[in-house]
């Protein structure tokens, strides 16, 4: 934990916001003392599979295996039948699954603790004329359902 992954070339959008959930994730974890399957499901915007796959990788260095919860709103929101390797939009994949079928199953009882990590990619017109790489972020809240 705390270890920086360096990325050595440039990559697209995804790519650097796999780190960033990875840090986010892992610290959230043991800032909680908790483990993943204290959770009913983890689910990050939108990394994509290629994303979801580093992600899983990086945490996997860790010891920290969240396969059993983990999904990702681009991955659940696109599937495997369309071509969306690297994801969509973040931040409509994100308001589509939460708004939709994560807070419907948490009303309904079937899902009664989970983490939402809202993933992106800094995107500068500056910084990408310049050469320079393209900065992820992630953030994240523990949403859970009150006894009713």
């Amino acid at each position: 934990m705390g270890r920086s992954h360096e990325l050595k070339k440039h990559h697209g959008p995804k790519t650097p916001s796999s780190p960033a959930a990875y840090d986010t994730l892992s610290t959230l974890l043991a800032d909680l003392g908790a483990q993943p399957a204290d959770f009913d499901c983890i689910v990050t915007g939108d990394l994509g599979h290629v994303g979801a796959d580093l992600l899983l990788t990086l945490l996997r260095e860790d010891n920290i295996d969240l396969t059993p919860v983990y999904s990702d709103c681009g991955s659940l929101l696109f599937g495997d039948e369309q071509d969306a390797h690297a994801g969509g939009s973040g931040c409509g994949c994100s308001a589509a699954v939460l708004c939709g079928p994560l807070l419907r199953d948490m009303q309904a009882g079937k899902i009664k603790r989970l983490v939402f990590a809202g993933t992106g990619a800094m995107m500068s017109p500056t910084s990408v004329q310049q050469g320079q790489p393209i900065a992820g972020i992630c953030h994240a809240v523990v949403i859970e359902r009150s006894g009713a």
